[in-house]
């Protein structure tokens, strides 16, 4: 199905095709993991896989870290949905294709969404490696996901975003993160840009002003479209490196990536702790 056809269409056809090619019960928690953090997909018992691309409609990824598959499997006793790799705008896409793997989870019966990233630390107290959970965000790549016309199957016109970042499931997080991960997880205000090019060291000034304490180019429209559709969301951010003007070396992708990747199992024994304090559907 081409990308042109509506969106509800394609929804509904991407996810019966993963349905049919995972051999899917209904999933209660998905995952969608960032840049470098798809070795998180290895806890995953019975895993089964698909390629994006053998689902219609579904947009592929292009970047390095990002290897665009939808992977189910059991996570302690439930049934888990990972996004291995996300789309960006900067790869060319709208945001309402940003978001599209979200929707295809909702339409799977997801109510629960976890989005992890690898970020950049604009409070300089957040050290790299560390993991934490995001209590709000700041959109800062002048679009939204839900422009255009509306369709009420897929969610209301107005979205309420005051709680974006579900406060029970921050609470959860919080208190399993110690035996998890060995460390309390702090909370921080996530900045979406639209990237490719990373901030410069006046922008990450102006985003300390604003009161965020990290940031990254991904993560928000996906959390918009979540809401759009109705589904709790938990952010969860592992700090890939210090921010432009903190950070007294130049940015490269492949540092973000290697330290994502580092921090990859601690990333998944959190998330198994939190997928296991949700308890039964």
């Amino acid at each position: 199905m081409k990308l042109g056809a509506p969106l509800f269409e394609r929804v509904h056809a991407a996810a019966r095709a993963a349905a049919e090619q995972l051999n899917l019960a209904t999933p209660q928690v998905a995952v969608v993991l960032g840049s470098g953090l798809g070795g998180v997909a290895d806890g995953l018992v019975d895993a089964h896989r698909v390629a994006y691309s053998s689902l219609p409609g579904f947009p592929e990824t292009t970047v390095a870290g990002h290897p665009g598959r939808l992977v189910a499997g059991k996570l302690g006793g439930t049934t888990a949905l990972l996004l291995c790799g996300r789309v960006h705008g900067y790869e060319g896409y709208p945001p309402s294709e940003v978001g599209f793997g979200i929707r295809v989870v909702a339409a799977l019966g997801v109510r629960t969404l976890i989005v992890t990233n690898a970020s950049g630390a604009v409070d300089p107290a957040f050290a790299t490696g560390e993991i934490v959970a995001i209590s709000d965000h700041i959109n800062l790549t002048s679009a939204s996901p839900l422009s255009g016309p509306n369709d009420e199957r897929l969610g209301p016109r107005f979205v309420d975003m005051t709680d974006a970042y579900d406060p029970a499931l921050r609470a959860l997080a919080k208190a399993v993160a110690p035996k998890a991960i060995g460390r309390p997880l702090r909370e921080a205000i996530y900045a979406g840009m639209a990237g490719p090019a990373y901030e410069t060291p006046a922008e990450v000034r102006l985003l300390r002003t604003l009161g965020a304490g990290l940031v990254g180019m991904s993560t928000v429209h996906e959390v918009i479209t979540a809401r759009h559709a109705g589904l709790r969301v938990l952010g969860l951010s592992l700090v890939a490196n210090p921010a432009a003007g903190v950070n007294e070396g130049p940015l490269r992708h492949e540092d973000v990536t290697r330290a994502a990747a580092a921090g990859a199992d601690a990333l998944g024994r959190l998330i198994a702790a939190i997928v296991a304090g949700l308890g039964p559907a």
